[in-house]
């Protein structure tokens, strides 16, 4: 049996990996703190569980969903930006239920890219972004996020040539891996890009909710002209503790939300109506609960960077997101570090060349461990030989 093409051309997925790596660890008994894939350790606040439990019971909820969702799933989407963020959004035509935000991502390729066809992703980058154009048999070109540009990609190094062939570019603020914000110029700068290219925009907004120190990211969808030239993806999975329930959205350019809408009636059949009650829920009563979850990371964040720059660890504080990014101290590749810090203490960073070739030389680490294991971890790390400075 010859896999087809797009299979064999398809690497494992990072964190598929990782878990398997983790759990032959843990067979052997280490106590294993991994601070790896970014799945809040907090359970689902109660609100919604509660309205999950309620939409259960009733029979209704138990047959084929729509396909486009929920209209009162969808109004409460547009309400939501319509509150934040001053953007008024067509329920009907702009917006679109999915199945998590990396099923829509994972799918909108699919939608633009024919063989053959360029797209531009972020290096590094969320593997998906990647993979999606491979699956849908184009061509994934990279943009570098360096530090002396904060993370951002520099729009003016973008080959023209390039640029003038690529259909779709994705977009991800607040970042995963590096925590880096976007703001007002640069999303203005990104406007004019795509429509002086005719690329679409296609911006990853998961961690929309996770601000730090009173930061409020933005949303693309804000600025003039964004929904002229693209679409954004979001999640209830980080903000609500919901990465197990699968749930989230895309908006924007009606034309390309109803494209990637009739990519999906032809795939799947929709979320569980009882999952969109619960996140109706979320989106409209729990202010509080996302307070909450801000001032935790907060915490958590403060408590292991102060910890690592004790050890001698230079080390930012992130901005947004649940994720530091970290230079690895000098001699080391990504791999090599994370694999003695990980032999050593049976400590878990995510080696940042899983992200691409500009992710060489960092390590990701998730703020989704409790607070009494980031104190272990500390101490684990005081009492090994590793060093780095």
């Amino acid at each position: 049996m010859e896999n087809a093409d797009r299979i064999k051309n398809l690497p494992p997925y990072l964190f598929a990996e990782i878990d398997k790596m983790i759990s032959k660890a843990k067979e052997k008994g280490v106590d294993v703190i991994s601070f790896g894939i970014g799945d809040p350790d907090q359970p689902t606040h109660q609100n919604i569980v509660n309205k999950m439990i309620e939409a259960v019971q009733r029979p209704s909820t138990h047959s084929y969903p729509s396909y486009q969702g929920l209209f009162e799933y969808r109004k409460a989407i547009a309400d939501w930006y319509r509150k934040k963020y001053q953007v008024e959004l067509n329920p009907d035509q702009e917006v679109v239920s999915l199945i998590g935000s990396k099923e829509g991502i994972a799918h909108l390729p699919f939608c633009y890219i024919n063989p053959g066809d360029k797209a531009l992703i972020p290096d590094p980058g969320y593997p998906v972004y990647k993979t999606s154009i491979l699956l849908a048999g184009g061509e994934a070109v990279t943009v570098p996020l360096l530090a002396d540009n904060n993370f951002l990609p520099n729009l003016d190094k973008i080959d023209p040539a390039i640029a003038r062939e690529a259909k779709l570019f994705f977009v991800n603020y607040p970042n995963n891996p590096t925590g880096a914000v976007a703001g007002d110029e640069f999303y203005k700068e990104l406007i004019d890009f795509a429509r002086q290219y005719q690329i679409i925009i296609a911006h990853d907004s998961a961690y929309s909710e996770i601000g730090l120190d009173g930061y409020d990211p933005p949303s693309f969808m804000q600025y003039p002209g964004a929904k002229e030239v693209g679409i954004e993806f979001n999640s209830l999975s980080k903000p609500f503790n919901m990465t197990g329930w699968r749930i989230g959205w895309a908006v924007g350019n009606e034309d390309v939300i109803e494209s990637l809408g009739r990519i999906k009636t032809n795939i799947d059949s929709g979320i569980f109506e009882a999952v969109q009650y619960a996140g109706i829920e979320a989106l409209t009563n729990s202010t509080n609960n996302i307070q909450q979850v801000r001032s935790l990371y907060t915490r958590r964040r403060d408590l292991l960077v102060e910890g690592l720059q004790q050890l001698g660890w230079t080390i930012k504080k992130n901005k947004a997101s649940f994720y530091l990014w970290a230079q690895v101290p000098e001699g080391f590749t990504s791999a090599d570090f994370s694999k003695q810090v990980f032999q050593q203490t049976g400590i878990f960073f995510t080696p940042g060349n899983g992200y691409g070739k500009e992710g060489e030389g960092y390590v990701r680490i998730a703020l989704t461990v409790p607070e009494n294991r980031i104190i272990e971890a500390l101490q684990r790390l005081k009492e090994s030989d590793i060093v780095f400075s």
